[in-house]
């Protein structure tokens, strides 16, 4: 059993990034529920609307807040594919530290910019495991504070408020579908949502290419990949670590698997049906829900998590697809 922040925590953190964080929107879905059919009720956390395009934002800031003086004199480091990193460019500059981060080199040239346009020094890395010992190396060498992506108690509680917010503003849902990277999002969101709604079923959601919590789930401890293998980099995380994979098996009540090809025909359908163009893991709940969740969620109502979305439109031109009503592979 793993020991998340409590309410009165996660309720503290959010008053105290009130200015300085987004409310974002819970809308109803009408486009994807005419293509459900049976009565079913579609709701999404459109967290894409946040400060940064990410709720990366939200934990970032959380944890350059409970720095020390010292520390944000020295700066800090992070590890990402490209949302990870602009937040925590962004909550630098927001407590006046220096940021330094490493990313992947095949990241969207617009996410480097939108780093460097924060103020980070930006250094690129062949891979995602390069990249997490190019950091190890600045945390040891220049003494930076390593902001990690997914793993901490402050992390859980940023991300606890999305769940806090999603119970405000939406009376009930009988489903909630998160995409999953580290774990931090469904760890923190899944954490907050059981102390309120104990009933609502949690489904977490990942691409084949990366399926860590899939391998972590059927081992019983955190697991790695070799390899990130799926076009939503943004969920391409390595490995699992000890506290948000805790949080994830207390509180999760199962995984689903969708694949590239399902990713790219949600991003499709959610421009057709609700005019918004978004990154492939932002896509991976709807994808979940018109893929291997359709059949028995029919008839229920659903809350989809809409992670973020850092993606330019030649990008989403060619990844998308469009096919009308079909997104379930």
């Amino acid at each position: 059993m793993t020991n998340g922040p409590s309410l009165e925590v996660i309720k503290s953190l959010r008053e105290a990034q009130r200015e300085a964080i987004v409310r974002t929107p819970v809308v109803r879905c009408a486009g994807l529920e005419s293509r459900m059919g049976d009565d079913t009720r579609v709701f999404a956390k459109l967290e894409f609307l946040q400060r940064t395009g990410t709720f990366k934002a939200r934990g970032a800031l959380a944890v350059l807040n409970s720095l020390s003086a010292a520390q944000r004199d020295l700066g800090v480091t992070a590890v990402s594919a490209g949302n990870h990193a602009i937040a925590t460019a962004f909550a630098a500059k927001a407590v006046g530290a220096s940021a330094k981060v490493v990313m992947i080199a095949s990241a969207s040239p617009v996410r480097i910019e939108a780093c460097r346009a924060y103020g980070a020094e930006v250094v690129l890395a062949d891979d995602v495991h390069e990249a997490f010992k190019a950091a190890q190396r600045i945390q040891q060498e220049e003494g930076r504070f390593f902001v990690h992506p997914f793993e901490g108690a402050d992390i859980a509680a940023a991300t606890g408020t999305v769940g806090l917010e999603m119970c405000e503003q939406c009376d009930s849902f009988d489903a909630l579908i998160i995409p999953v990277g580290g774990g931090g999002l469904i760890g923190g969101i899944s954490n907050s949502v059981k102390q309120i709604r104990p009933d609502c079923e949690i489904v977490g959601v990942e691409p084949e290419g990366a399926d860590t919590l899939h391998r972590s789930f059927a081992a019983g401890e955190p697991q790695a990949i070799d390899k990130v293998r799926t076009i939503a980099d943004s969920l391409g995380a390595p490995f699992a670590m000890p506290y948000s994979y805790g949080l994830c098996r207390d509180n999760v009540d199962r995984l689903v698997l969708v694949d590239d090809l399902q990713l790219r025909r949600s991003m499709g359908l959610l421009f057709e049906a609700m005019k918004i163009a978004v990154e492939p893991a932002c896509a991976a709940s709807t994808a979940a829900l018109f893929g291997p969740l359709r059949e028995q969620l029919c008839g229920d109502t659903v809350m989809l998590v809409f992670c973020g979305s850092n993606i330019d439109w030649a990008t989403f031109q060619s990844q998308a697809i469009f096919e009308g009503s079909h997104a379930d592979g």
